[in-house]
């Protein structure tokens, strides 16, 4: 009639770690139930973290000793109590253990008292005592004096019970002369209240009207405990199994007397009984005729005047027999009063904060363990952690603080003031170059705008406006198309723009050395040339940038790891070789475009381009020398960033360069757009 005790096992392991007991002793009773209960318990507390702090053995019967034998033994006994660091202490066996425990403690406060001028020391400061539902808190005539406060805070598994109403009223009627010959009710009397019913000349005779109610609790309680519920059930089944054997046997008029009902006649009825008894508690056995019930868990709470009451502070109850279902309310449970922390702590070291790590101790159990700082870029949480985790690739850990933080997405948006900025220059500057296209059509017939090489003249401007809208690939969340057009528009683009300029100087001297007497160069005047020069240098760079395209082409990337705050969203070039080959053929356009420009540039002439074209250059060539350097130790957003500014400078310095002086003479000083303006002689 009482549960299975795998349940009550079971039941300790989760109260050890519902409240994150990790370091606890185990006092058993010496003798096969309580070696058995080791056996099992321990591999189970290791399974769940747990470890034993030390495991004592207690006597099954309680010895009588002299004063003298047991202060020369308490030191020995009281020991492993005093320098343990294990706060919770699990007791299994019967009622005498706890009186030995409650008599080692006491004999050792007397004693310390005694070797030290009145100061009384009690080990049990700072122990829970977690018992099982075996022991029961009771006295008699020889633990009158069973100091009891010093188990308060104790929490006992009992078995589950209700209260009985009627039960207190049967109590209150009890009395002596109710005995008719049953010498357990006088035994029990004289024990209890000190009295004689025999007539014995030493002691005080009974009155027979004592109250049950008046015996301090240690003594006797009115109230059902839970083993005296399980043999009130046990009486409620055999009734029930006698009223069925009864009633089936009436039908067969074969009706037996109860002296010729053998026990075992009654085994097949008990099997899976069920039934509800008198305070409406579901009352069933299983197939292994057990009890399908669970345990309460008490919470001791004692008072000066050696009396105590029991709290219900948790439940025990198996829905199945796999599934248990534990719940404790920690809010009613009230503990020692030597406790400076509640709930309190029983572990053998102080735990690892958050930022640290456990690192277990040599030959300790693996429940000591020393506390290490995490490594750098590793964090740990929780209490306790047996290692230090990374964070996630999409989060950072700020330094002095334990907790991975998200990382901030950046990418170079319209939205921001950053781009906003260069978004308006870009505009502005595709339309300053519109309408100097613009003037150039309108005033495509004066001299200025046909001296070198209208056409040529037209395709540079074009190509400026495209450089400058080419950067708007640059802007937003990169996506598969603007990764593949970025490099490959910037690279065609300023290889035509530089072709053209490269064309237009050559031209230039093509045209001083034609005009020179003898000379052979007019037969390469004209619009061949300059379309082979734009054509060929152009088709070099699209071969590069086809085979780019073709080997590794851009992509949308995500960069987690260059920047530690922040997520990048880039284009990853594919080849970081195949883009510095574009830029390095750019270079060696601008170069060459240069050195022509700068061997032009005192020809004769007052529309001579070849001093312009020098200082374009020179303009051009200096922003992208200075690119490369910046552009490689700049990181995030800010590499886009460099990669607009550099496009928008060279564009700029082209456009101002070569064509402003013109559209200068053209809208403001139309005096000198005239042909007599074409060629000057030296002086």
């Amino acid at each position: 009639m009482v549960p299975n005790e795998a349940l009550q096992l079971q039941g300790i392991v989760q109260l050890l770690l519902h409240f994150r007991w990790k370091w606890v002793g185990l006092v058993s009773i010496d003798d096969q139930s309580g070696e058995r209960f080791l056996e099992v318990l321990q591999p189970v507390l290791s399974q769940k973290g747990i470890c034993s702090a030390f495991i004592k053995r207690i006597p099954k019967t309680h010895p009588i000793c002299s004063i003298e034998e047991i202060l020369e033994e308490i030191p020995n006994q009281i020991s492993v109590f005093q320098n343990s660091r294990a706060n919770a202490v699990v007791v299994y066996g019967e009622t005498v253990t706890m009186f030995w425990l409650a008599d080692l403690l006491w004999w050792y406060d007397i004693g310390m008292s005694m070797l030290i001028s009145e100061q009384k020391f009690n080990v049990s400061s700072g122990k829970v005592w977690i018992s099982t539902a075996q022991i029961d808190f009771v006295s008699n005539k020889f633990q009158k004096d069973f100091n009891i406060q010093i188990f308060h805070g104790t929490l006992s598994f009992s078995i589950h019970s209700k209260k009985v109403l009627a039960f207190e009223e049967f109590l209150q009627r009890v009395k002596p002369s109710l005995a008719n010959g049953n010498s357990f009710i006088n035994n029990f009397w004289e024990n209890a209240f000190t009295c004689s019913i025999s007539n014995s000349t030493t002691i005080d005779d009974c009155t027979g009207e004592e109250m049950l109610q008046d015996l301090s609790t240690p003594i006797f309680e009115m109230s059902m405990t839970g083993h005296s519920y399980s043999i009130y059930n046990a009486v409620y089944a055999m009734a029930h199994v006698l009223d069925t054997m009864y009633s089936s046997n009436h039908r067969s008029k074969a009706v037996p007397r109860s002296q010729d009902i053998e026990p075992w006649q009654l085994h097949s009825l008990l099997q899976k009984i069920s039934f509800n008894n008198s305070v409406g508690d579901e009352v069933t056995l299983n197939e292994h005729g057990e009890v399908m019930d669970g345990f309460d868990l008490i919470n001791l709470i004692t008072f000066p005047n050696g009396s105590y009451t029991r709290v219900k502070v948790g439940r025990l109850n198996p829905k199945t027999f796999s599934e248990k279902e534990f719940v404790v309310t920690d809010e009613r449970i009230q503990w020692h009063g030597d406790f400076k922390q509640v709930p309190p702590t029983s572990l053998c070291n102080d735990p690892c904060q958050p930022g640290f790590h456990k690192v277990k101790k040599e030959a300790e159990p693996f429940c000591c363990y020393d506390c290490f700082r995490c490594e750098e870029e590793k964090i740990s949480y929780l209490m306790d952690m047996d290692d230090c985790i990374t964070c996630p690739d999409d989060h950072y850990v700020k330094d002095g603080e334990n907790v991975c933080i998200p990382k901030i997405i950046h990418f170079l948006s319209y939205k921001e003031p950053l781009g906003i900025t260069l978004a308006s220059f870009t505009i502005s500057l595709s339309l300053t170059a519109s309408f100097v296209l613009g003037v150039f059509m309108k005033y495509q017939h004066t001299p200025i705008v046909k001296a070198n090489n209208q056409s040529l003249s037209y395709s540079l401007l074009v190509s400026l406006i495209l450089s400058f809208l080419c950067a708007f690939f640059f802007f937003d969340r990169p996506i598969q198309i603007t990764c593949l057009l970025r490099q490959t528009s910037f690279g065609i683009i300023f290889s035509v723009a530089i072709s053209c300029i490269l064309a237009k100087t050559i031209m230039v001297i093509l045209a001083f050395l034609a005009i020179q007497p003898h000379s052979k160069m007019s037969k390469w005047m004209g619009r061949k040339l300059p379309i082979f020069i734009v054509l060929s240098c152009s088709l070099v760079q699209a071969g590069i940038l086809a085979t780019w395209l073709r080997s590794s082409p851009p992509f949308p990337d995500v960069n987690m790891h260059t920047l530690e705050e922040e997520i990048i969203l880039e284009c990853n070039e594919g080849s970081t070789k195949m883009f510095y080959c574009v830029l390095g053929y750019m270079g060696f356009l601008s170069i060459v475009s240069f050195f022509v420009a700068f061997l032009a540039k005192n020809l004769p002439g007052s529309f001579n381009e070849a001093k312009f074209i020098t200082f374009s250059m020179l303009v051009f060539c200096s922003v992208w020398l200075s690119f490369v350097p910046t552009y490689m130790s700049t990181k995030g957003k800010y590499m886009v960033v460099v990669e607009v500014f550099s496009i928008l400078a060279s564009s700029t310095g082209l456009l101002s360069c070569i064509f402003f002086p013109k559209c200068y003479v053209i809208l403001l000083r139309p005096d000198l757009n005239r042909r007599e303006q074409l060629i000057k002689k030296k002086k």
